[in-house]
């Protein structure tokens, strides 16, 4: 039988490679359900063409646009992010791909856990601020979350078969990103535009401005340590700017596994699908003869604050990643907005981070979400002070 399918966040750039993935094969998967947040003429697009049992627009205004566009074909539209956690409780999905961006993926991820949905995770912030939540939640119901990101979908697939043999260390490998190798003085004045290319990826603005900054990096070693079970201190960065090895485990006898490919979002999404088994690919194969030379450095921590600023989050524990997570955000999309400089992300993180005023090393699900609405006041209120 073939499986049936929901992406959360169609529209984006995780959402797009999943539907080519399963555009490849149809005779292995079918969309369920596609949601978007704001695209929704693209939206549209992709469920004509994909004839999904049900759409969600998250942002109300546009759910007549979508409605009239959809009215001639047998698909419901739902509109709203409450209808968005809501329709994981259908029972004819059996994978759902969280691929929407930030905190907004918490609650669906949560009722499609909830729900015995296997869970497909593109959407690393879930598990960074409430990765306990989450865990727990998923072994209660026995429900597996299949990494997307493509440095635990590569220690995925390394620890296949090593289920007895303990870890030693988790190598999670950074591009450096388009400011590899600059000084600070130098990220003084870059703009969005050099934020946002990036030498090896293809992404959605926020994760590209984060991986800039490397905090993608640090919302990764988080999302680690909640999906491999494993103390902060087994968790490495290593920067890689070719991005073809993708992670690596190290064993403790010292023997290290590497994951490589091209880089590309397509396999890592496809082999969250297939899982176990491997099916083929129209990518590209790797020519070794093409990467004479593979690079690997430390990260540089003190031009780019914001990995440290996430290890300290993460051994804090409880609501700060929370707290970390809302700031960012918040910082990320005011430097997109140009209301602040890149180099302001980091000192907004941090001093949110050292005077949140409402840390809790147990924090409930409603704990989580008020958390998250009173740091972006606080993070807004920071931006709104340091422009006046």
């Amino acid at each position: 039988m073939k499986k049936r399918i929901a992406i959360l966040g169609s529209t984006g750039s995780i959402g797009v490679q999943a539907l080519n993935v399963i555009r490849n094969h149809k005779e292995l998967f079918e969309v369920e359900v596609l949601t978007a947040h704001s695209n929704y003429t693209r939206l549209i697009e992709q469920a004509i063409e994909f004839k999904p049992n049900t759409v969600v627009i998250t942002q109300k205004e546009y759910y007549s646009k979508v409605q009239e566009a959809l009215s001639k074909y047998d698909i419901k539209v739902f509109a709203g992010e409450d209808s968005m956690a809501d329709v994981m409780e259908m029972t004819t999905i059996d994978i759902v791909l969280t691929a929407v961006v930030g905190f907004a993926g918490l609650k669906p991820t949560l009722r499609a856990i909830e729900n015995g949905k296997t869970i497909a995770l593109a959407n690393k912030e879930t598990m960074v601020v409430a990765g306990k939540l989450v865990t727990d939640l998923a072994r209660e119901k026995n429900v597996a979350i299949l990494p997307v990101d493509s440095e635990h979908s590569a220690i995925f697939q390394c620890l296949a078969g090593e289920t007895f043999n303990a870890i030693d260390r988790l190598l999670l490998t950074a591009s450096g990103g388009p400011f590899f190798g600059k000084t600070l003085d130098y990220l003084k004045g870059v703009t969005v535009a050099d934020a946002l290319k990036h030498p090896n990826w293809v992404m959605g603005r926020k994760v590209t401005i984060d991986s800039a900054t490397l905090m993608n990096k640090g919302l990764e070693v988080i999302e680690a340590k909640w999906l491999f079970n494993v103390r902060p201190e087994q968790i490495e960065v290593v920067v890689h700017p070719q991005s073809i090895v993708h992670s690596l485990v190290e064993f403790q006898d010292g023997s290290i596994k590497a994951q490589l490919g091209l880089p590309s979002m397509e396999l890592p999404i496809q082999y969250a699908f297939s899982y176990p088994l491997r099916i083929s690919s129209n990518l590209p194969k790797f020519n070794f003869a093409n990467y004479s030379q593979l690079s690997f450095y430390e990260p540089d921590r003190k031009t780019f604050p914001c990995l440290d600023l996430a290890y300290t989050a993460m051994n804090r524990g409880g609501n700060m990643p929370c707290i970390m997570n809302a700031a960012n955000e918040i910082a990320v999309q005011s430097f997109i907005e140009e209301k602040i400089a890149f180099v302001d992300i980091p000192n907004l993180i941090g001093n949110i981070m050292d005077n949140s005023g409402c840390f809790m090393e147990n924090p409930t699900l409603e704990d989580l979400l008020k958390t998250d609405s009173e740091m972006r006041i606080k993070a807004q209120e920071w931006i709104d002070n340091k422009r006046n």
